[in-house]
């Protein structure tokens, strides 16, 4: 009855499955960058997905027998996964983001941003006080802003981006972790809907991949947004906006923190006279540079932007 057949047959247990899953992630040659870094804990979120389990779990119940329908259930989400090269994170509908889950679909990247090790640590020693106005610039799924008013419970939170789709997804995430008081969502194109509005923090993951790196991005990043992705030959176009008009957003003691990736060469090579801080991971990343108002503003008064 062919290969699926044998494989319902031959494997028992939940453990069984990981152990295959994760062995035939490897043969296939997928890539693992949206949520874990490798194939066993790839095959353990979607074989737990299937059959309506989460962590932490009991080690025994690894070795408990599924039912033929159960095995059917897992094997299918298994090849959808090597088959069409979709991002775990949307075969499940959840990403988990600073120990939050977000609701995520194709309409947003899969938060996966080292961004999410700053707001654990309240941004400390960056902040020199408790925020009162935040702006997620660029939300998609809404993840970095709705992580930041978890943090910051006196905090005004707004969610900033171009695409329609990615504020449905925003909003959907506001409403299930009930922040809908303090957390909105606003359509905008950079800053051009957020007129006279200031903000002790604006943290921004934009798109600023360069056009070598998006054409040569593995399957798996096709599946989601170009929107979230692209930004010109250089990676730049959006951050080269953002540097210009992020002053006139940010109050006198603010601080603006932006995600740029591997652009961060080109960068520092269009900007050599900025005074970036590149922040440092413990869970590993890069290219995320903080900047603060009083250096935005000394830089525009030298016409360095």
């Amino acid at each position: 009855m062919g290969q699926k057949h044998d494989v319902c047959s031959d494997l028992i247990s939940i453990r069984d499955y990981i152990r295959w899953g994760a062995s035939q992630f490897n043969a296939a040659g997928l890539f693992f960058g949206h949520g874990t870094d490798n194939a066993w804990d790839e095959a353990l979120q979607l074989v737990l997905h299937a059959l309506h389990l989460s962590l932490p779990l009991n080690p025994e119940v690894l070795d408990a027998r599924l039912a033929l329908a159960e095995r059917k259930d897992v094997i299918a989400l298994l090849r959808r996964r090597m088959d069409e090269r979709i991002p775990a994170a949307y075969l499940t509908g959840t990403a988990w983001f600073a120990g939050l889950p977000f609701k995520v679909d194709e309409r947003v990247l899969v938060p996966r941003s080292p961004i999410a090790e700053l707001i654990e640590d309240q941004f400390a020693p960056w902040l020199l006080r408790e925020p009162e106005y935040i702006l997620d610039l660029c939300t998609g799924s809404g993840c970095i802003g709705i992580a930041c008013a978890y943090v910051f419970p006196e905090a005004a939170v707004d969610l900033s981006d171009i695409s329609v789709d990615a504020l449905a997804v925003a909003q959907r995430n506001i409403d299930i972790h009930e922040v809908g008081h303090r957390v909105r969502t606003i359509e905008s194109d950079l800053f051009n809907e957020l007129a006279e509005l200031r903000y002790d923090l604006i943290v921004s993951n934009p798109p600023y991949v360069d056009a070598e790196d998006l054409a040569e991005m593995p399957a798996e990043y096709r599946a989601e947004p170009a929107l979230g992705l692209a930004s010109g030959v250089d990676g730049l176009d959006f951050t080269r906006r953002l540097l210009r008009e992020a002053l006139d957003h940010l109050t006198e003691e603010g601080v603006l923190i932006v995600e740029v990736g591997n652009s961060c060469v080109a960068l520092e090579e269009a900007f050599p006279e900025l005074p970036f801080t590149w922040l440092e991971f413990r869970r590993g990343g890069h290219g995320v540079f903080l900047l603060t108002a009083a250096q935005l503003h000394e830089a525009s008064a030298q016409g360095l932007l």
